[in-house]
């Protein structure tokens, strides 16, 4: 029926989670409410992994965050429901804030996430180190990784080592626009990183905080990776080989991953994965594909850049804010995302896409969640 060892146990544990199953010639209908089948070996894998999705925040409905923000007991027991059937153990939910006062905007964020994780301690658990990481799957809990996707809030070193304090545990040098750090993907010019951002970085390292570059410029890219110390990350981006987008990555920067020994997580945008129609999870795949052709799959991951359902089953009026707060350069379309990533399962249709491109058992549980945990324990290390 499967390569993997499927036991009766691993099976019931699943079903008690969310399970409707369906036998059908070694497949699986996991979930009443929907048709798709997955393999003996998809869900055995599921079950053996520690999932981590390096971009996905828990809302994009910044209405439904503002309400947990203000009453953190708010989440309704079949919200939580939706983390607990989805598959990914552990949820990085950075997000770009800025303004006109970034590190009001950043307490506003750390202060309001810690509010909501220490009101749900019976169902969240804020990452804090690795061992937690070892963890979490067997707490039965979800876990919260905080970062933020922008350092626009650190106004000097000093800042680094106080949000590190305050539970942030990743930090992207700078969204798509320039900062005092750097630039983003979409500015005009990118000079690399400033006398400033190189003191950022030396922070970041002593501190244990991960540096991410996904959506750095080009030469700011390269320049965190020759700088710093300690592995960079690729949270969430895809392959300029596949797609000349400004949010990918070119081959020199993802050759820089290896020889860091890091990890790039790739996403499921429909205009960063492919840059015409039809865009599938096929196109997807392919990235995953370059990457292990490229550096080896031990330096991949999941950086879906999405919460649970995706942008295009927000709210219209949220859907246009969104895409009104990005360049022209990022070249939207009618839709976002990608069917078959865009549901509260895809980490489902992301394995079972692995599998059928032939990667082993341990290929496809390190791209789920544990080549991220190995380069995060190498850099949480102080």
């Amino acid at each position: 029926m499967s390569r993997s060892r499927f036991s009766r146990r691993d099976f019931v544990t699943l079903s008690a989670v969310a399970a409707f199953p369906m036998i059908n010639r070694g497949r699986f209908r996991l979930f009443a409410e929907a048709a798709t089948e997955y393999s003996a070996r998809t869900i055995a894998l599921i079950q053996r992994a520690t999932v981590i999705d390096m971009l996905s925040p828990l809302t994009l409905n910044r209405q439904v965050l503002g309400k947990w923000f203000d009453h953190p007991k708010s989440m309704t027991d079949s919200e939580y429901q939706r983390y607990k059937e989805s598959g990914i153990n552990v949820f990085h939910i950075a997000e770009g804030v800025g303004g006109i006062d970034p590190f009001q905007a950043a307490l506003f964020f750390l202060s309001g996430w810690n509010s909501f994780l220490a009101a749900s301690g019976d169902r969240f658990m804020r990452i804090d180190d690795a061992d937690d990481l070892q963890r979490v799957k067997r707490s039965g809990k979800v876990g919260v990784l905080i970062g933020l996707q922008d350092s626009a809030h650190f106004r000097q070193p000093d800042d680094v080592r106080l949000f590190a304090g305050l539970g942030q545990r990743v930090s992207q040098l700078t969204y798509n626009v320039r900062n005092m750090i750097g630039n983003g993907s979409t500015e005009r010019r990118d000079e690399g990183i400033s006398d400033f951002g190189v003191s950022i970085v030396e922070r970041m390292n002593a501190v244990g905080m991960a540096v991410d570059v996904s959506h750095c410029g080009d030469r700011t890219t390269l320049d965190a990776f020759e700088l710093s110390k300690k592995p960079v990350l690729i949270t969430h981006s895809n392959c300029r080989a596949l797609n000349p987008h400004p949010r990918t990555k070119t081959d020199e920067a993802i050759k820089a991953v290896a020889k860091s020994g890091s990890v790039m997580g790739i996403t499921g945008v429909r205009m960063f994965v492919k840059g015409s129609e039809p865009t599938t999870i096929e196109d997807a795949l392919n990235h995953f594909d370059h990457v292990r052709d490229l550096i080896g799959s031990e330096h991949l991951g999941i950086g879906s850049d999405m919460d649970l359902f995706g942008y295009d089953a927000l709210p219209p009026e949220i859907n246009r804010q969104i895409r009104a707060n990005y360049k022209g350069s990022y070249g939207f379309r009618d839709k976002i995302d990608i069917e078959g990533l865009n549901h509260p399962r895809r980490v489902f249709d992301l394995a079972e896409g692995l599998v059928r491109r032939k990667y082993s058992d341990d290929q496809i549980v390190g791209i789920l969640g544990g080549n991220f945990l190995r380069v995060l324990r190498t850099i949480w290390t102080v």
